[in-house]
């Protein structure tokens, strides 16, 4: 007797999720940032508990800061595009691995400080206001199922 398949992952359709990019206008600490962003929105940011992406060598952490607005029950979450810190797993033996001890979310946005990432299926990220000296106007960016970071938000999702 043969078992049926449940689920063929061939027939599910993934959709693409649309996050935002924050880019900063000068590099200032979290804390600081947030601060700011809490002052000027009915939004109140919180450190929540950071991403963790297991490498082959390291261990990265990622910074996370999350809201609830009040009306709609949406929750808002930055995420930090660059590694806080990293624990070394094991010993880096092969001369040209491509595995550093910092690592970004989006490889190619190097200059992104922060992923925003909101639970609504159509985002809204203008409820969200940013000082104007402190960053510049969020910019909408699609990922598709396949990227990486679709699936890693996903999954702290």
């Amino acid at each position: 007797m043969e078992i049926q398949k449940l689920y063929d992952l061939d027939d599910i359709e993934f959709e693409d999720i649309t996050i935002a990019l924050v880019r900063l206008v000068k590099h200032i600490p979290d804390h600081e940032f947030f601060f700011k962003i809490n002052q000027i929105n009915d939004l109140k940011f919180s450190r929540i508990k950071d991403l963790v992406y297991h490498g082959s060598y390291y261990d990265f952490y990622f910074p996370r800061f999350e809201a609830y607005h009040k009306y709609t029950k949406t929750c808002f979450t930055f995420i930090s595009n660059k590694s806080s810190e990293s624990n070394q797993k094991k010993l880096q033996t092969e001369l040209f691995a491509e595995e550093e001890n910092i690592k970004f979310l989006l490889n190619n946005h190097p200059e992104v400080e922060y992923i925003l990432h909101s639970s609504e299926q159509f985002p809204d990220f203008s409820v969200i206001l940013l000082a104007e000296n402190l960053a510049f106007p969020i910019q909408d960016y699609n990922l598709s199922s396949e990227e990486e970071l679709y699936q890693i938000i996903q999954y702290y999702e």
